[in-house]
């Protein structure tokens, strides 16, 4: 089993994001000295409400040399968002950079804001996703690449910076509701499971992405990961005291956002935290914190699970807490698998 960290640096408009930079950093530290895998972070624009954050690319990449042998990993960039020549070699020099060590997660996003301020309209999201998104794979394949849509034409254009990873870098793509599933199993090379979804959800899609793998003619990858909110401490009454209403806030937010309307029909954050966390979360001592996590690799097949431990308005102290002991306690006993 192998275990990650992911963080974005969001945090509520009050806050220095100079110190919250260096708190972050202090974070990966803990994880990386804690014999910890990987390091993932994502991606949104034009944050709403109280909360801001640092933009994906330029903030992983500070983060890069603070990490050491961890894998480091996009999770997600949001593609139809970008041009793809940017994608093709943006990624390219971030392989480079991790020396061969690095993932590239994707997804569609959810957020009108987003689409609107990037002229994605209704009716081309997805298409542009796949668009981009095979461009991408000629880019870092082909010796000449011709293209010509409404977003990006190319006349014979050669790409000279490649990834160390060939083709390139593996391809997780981040899906919430059955056809973004079914999707990641035709264009990518890993389906990046859920944070969000209870795991009902999450082992009534797996069929969906089996069977579509299956249809495609693709085997069943070799590393499945899943992101998880996840918080450690002594006790679970620790735990939520010091996780809850950070975790509570950042599901409100998503709520707003729109999040749960992107995911299946039962999947509403429209419900209290109690009721939220159920199937959901994974919040309690470290041998609680095991029991919650053994469905994901006993039913769901997981191998790859990382945890987000930190949330905007949480004291960095309190998060590097939760590493630690995940370090000590947890880490040991998921090594076992």
């Amino acid at each position: 089993m192998k275990v990650g960290l992911f963080t974005t640096n969001q945090q509520h408009l009050d806050t220095d994001m100079v110190q919250a930079l260096a708190g972050q950093i202090e974070m990966v530290h803990a994880a990386r000295d804690g014999g910890w895998d990987s390091l993932f972070s994502g991606q949104h624009y034009l944050n709403e409400g109280n909360n801001k954050q640092l933009q994906l690319v330029p903030f992983l990449t500070r983060l890069m040399p603070e990490a050491g042998d961890m894998t480091t990993g996009l999770g997600i960039l949001l593609v139809n968002l970008h041009n793809p020549v940017y994608i093709a070699e943006t990624v390219a020099t971030l392989d480079i950079i991790a020396r061969g060590n690095f993932i590239f997660g994707v997804g569609v996003g959810y957020r009108e804001v987003e689409f609107n301020a990037f002229n994605v309209p209704k009716g081309k999201r997805v298409q542009r996703f796949e668009e981009y998104l095979e461009l991408v794979h000629r880019l870092w394949t082909e010796d000449t690449v011709s293209h010509d849509s409404e977003t990006c034409k190319l006349d014979n254009v050669h790409m000279n910076i490649r990834p160390v990873q060939q083709p390139g870098p593996p391809i997780w793509v981040g899906a919430n509701n059955d056809r973004a599933v079914m999707r990641a199993a035709r264009v990518g090379d890993s389906w990046f499971v859920s944070p969000h979804s209870t795991i009902g959800t999450s082992l009534r899609q797996l069929e969906l992405y089996r069977n579509e793998l299956k249809a495609c003619g693709k085997p069943f990858p070799d590393e499945l990961p899943l992101m998880k909110e996840l918080y450690c401490a002594k006790d679970r009454a620790t735990a939520m005291e010091k996780a809850g209403p950070y975790l509570s806030g950042k599901y409100q937010d998503y709520a707003k956002w729109g999040q749960d309307g992107a995911m299946p029909e039962d999947e509403s954050f429209d419900q209290g935290f109690e009721d939220l966390i159920k199937d959901r979360f994974i919040i309690g001592s470290p041998e609680e914190c095991y029991e919650q996590l053994k469905p994901y690799w006993e039913q769901l097949g997981v191998n790859h699970l990382i945890f987000r431990t930190h949330w905007a308005g949480m004291p960095v102290a309190d998060a590097t807490a939760s590493i630690n002991l995940i370090s000590k306690e947890l880490l040991p006993e998921l090594r076992k698998l």
